[in-house]
């Protein structure tokens, strides 16, 4: 899909605010967010963004769910597979494999972009993609949309429009992304799901697979 008209995806824009001839107030640099987030040009586990994915499991909060992550070939395709069993044990609970989107976990904007999709490969199951940004501080809060994951390769468009808060007030402000992950979660099963690709896309995806809303 071409981007020609975004010239400046990527670029980083600002000085500061003149408050008077002796004194400049300090605007955050947005930086906006590039197309891609990964495309898995790097060696595991190093994403394009310059930062590593990491498997994060419910033992951190003294859960008993317990998954890998691998990069490795799946029906043709180099891939990040999270493999693993989700446990409602001890209030626990998912399996996720994360991403932070800006430098040293700084935020990246994205409202150029109507949202996110993704190549991905599973095994008929429902699988979650949370967002994260700078307003939210507690590790339960997210913005979540939810979609299955056939066992075939599938390109699945996410808006945006369609994610929803969890356990937080604040509306979702894609002018602060910071992190992002895909998640198994909710109920005792068999995670087992793969991406090729993730990026930003903008005015696509009409005829994409639609997502799942029934575990948002």
């Amino acid at each position: 899909m071409a981007r020609d008209w975004r010239p400046f995806a990527g670029i980083a824009s600002w000085t500061g605010v003149l408050k008077s001839e002796t004194e400049v107030e300090e605007v955050p640099i947005m930086i906006d967010a590039p197309e891609i987030i990964d495309d898995l040009r790097h060696a595991s586990p190093m994403a394009v963004t310059g930062n590593g994915w990491a498997l994060i499991s419910d033992r951190v909060m003294g859960g008993v769910s317990a998954g890998t992550m691998r990069r490795e070939m799946v029906d043709g395709r180099e891939a990040i597979r999270m493999q693993g069993g989700v446990s409602l044990e001890n209030n626990g609970g998912f399996l996720q494999v994360a991403l932070d989107l800006g430098d040293a976990g700084a935020e990246v904007d994205a409202r150029n972009w109507t949202g996110v999709k993704l190549d991905v490969f599973g095994n008929d199951q429902v699988y979650n993609l949370h967002l994260r940004t700078s307003d939210i501080h507690r590790p339960w809060e997210s913005y979540r949309q939810s979609f299955c994951a056939p066992s075939c390769w599938t390109t699945v468009y996410l808006p945006f429009s369609e994610f929803v808060p969890h356990r937080t007030d604040r509306p979702l402000n894609t002018a602060r992304l910071r992190r992002i992950g895909l998640v198994a979660i909710g109920r005792e099963f068999e995670a087992d799901v793969s991406i090729a690709d993730i990026r930003f896309y903008a005015d696509a995806g009409e005829e994409a697979l639609e997502p799942d809303p029934s575990l948002s």
